[in-house]
C-alpha cells in the first residue's frame, strides 16, 4: 500500500507583479515488513546550489513524552544539516504528526514569511524521509518561478518515498 500526500502551495509572490499556484504529491510506500515505523519527512525549498529558501512541512512524532520523538529528527540528515538543528520543536505551523497510509491534504500558505517573496529564478522542493529501522531518501524536483506555463513535474522514488509530483500553473 502506499500513501498519497498532496500539498497544495497558493499565493506564491515574486515580488508584487506575480502570483501563481503550485501544487506537489508525495508517494509515501507502506513497505512489507516485519517492523513498519511511520517515516519522519521533512519538505523545503532551496536554490539550484542547495542554498536553503524555507521550510515546507516537518512530520515527526511529537506525542512521544519529554518531547523523545525529536531525537530522530537528525536522521533527516540533508534537512538537519540545513535548517532542522536551528530549530525548537514543535514549530507552529510547520511541525505536525506522521502520516499513517492513506491519501492525506496539507495546504501550504508561502504567502507568509519566510517564504512571502519569493523572487523569480530556479528552486527546488526537497523531500526527505526517514524511517526507524528503515531508510533515509532524499528527492528533488527543480522548477522554474513563477511558471510561465502549466507544467507537470515527477521524479521517481526508490524506498522511502514513491513517486513525488510538482504541478505548477501560472
Amino acid at each position: 500500500m502506499r500513501t498519497l500526500v498532496s500539498i497544495t502551495l497558493s499565493g506564491l509572490v515574486a515580488g508584487p507583479a506575480f502570483a501563481a499556484d503550485l501544487k506537489m504529491s508525495v508517494e509515501i510506500p507502506r513497505l512489507n515488513v516485519a517492523e513498519y515505523h511511520r517515516p519522519y519527512v521533512a519538505i523545503w525549498l532551496e536554490k539550484p546550489d542547495q542554498t536553503f529558501v524555507g521550510n515546507l512541512a516537518v512530520w515527526y512524532d511529537y506525542k512521544l513524552k519529554d518531547n523523545e520523538g525529536t531525537k530522530w529528527l537528525k536522521d533527516m540528515r540533508q534537512w538537519w544539516r540545513r535548517t532542522g538543528r536551528e530549530l525548537t520543536m514543535p514549530v507552529d505551523g510547520l511541525t505536525s504528526a506522521t502520516r499513517a497510509p492513506g491519501e492525506h491534504q496539507v495546504a501550504i500558505d508561502l504567502g507568509k514569511a519566510p517564504l512571502s517573496n519569493l523572487a523569480a529564478g530556479e528552486y527546488q522542493i526537497v523531500v526527505e524521509a526517514a524511517r526507524e529501522v528503515g531508510g533515509r531518501e532524499l528527492l528533488r524536483i527543480p522548477f522554474q518561478w513563477p511558471p510561465k506555463a502549466e507544467q507537470t513535474l515527477k521524479t521517481p522514488g526508490k524506498d522511502e518515498l514513491g513517486a513525488v509530483t510538482l504541478s505548477l500553473k501560472p
